[in-house]
């Protein structure tokens, strides 16, 4: 697994970028120039500025709000699947106690 780094180092590194940027005009130069500066995978970095671009709405995308949501409702629903399929072992199971055909 990957070094994890914190909001304020992101939002550094996302600084940088756009000041690099200005001087060298492409994404991928301005994130080599930084990534020697900071010590950061150049991946790493255009990944970051991507994903911030996308969640200040200046590129169409899912931005980091929506993924969350995304990923919240699916865990939701996976675990109401899971309760339903309670909820229906347990009709089949009292609906055979109740038939006196299944004794």
């Amino acid at each position: 697994m990957g070094k994890h780094y914190t909001s304020e180092e992101k939002n550094r590194a996302l600084r940088l970028i756009r000041e690099e940027l200005q001087e060298y005009g492409s994404v991928t130069k301005a994130c080599s120039a930084a990534s020697s500066r900071l010590g950061i995978s150049k991946d790493t970095l255009r990944g970051w500025y991507r994903r911030d671009e996308v969640d200040q709405g200046n590129k169409d995308g899912v931005s980091t709000v929506e993924r969350e949501e995304i990923r919240t409702l699916k865990a939701k629903v996976r675990r109401l699947e899971e309760d339903n399929e309670v909820l229906r072992r347990a009709a089949v199971f009292f609906a055979g106690e109740l038939d006196p055909r299944g004794r």
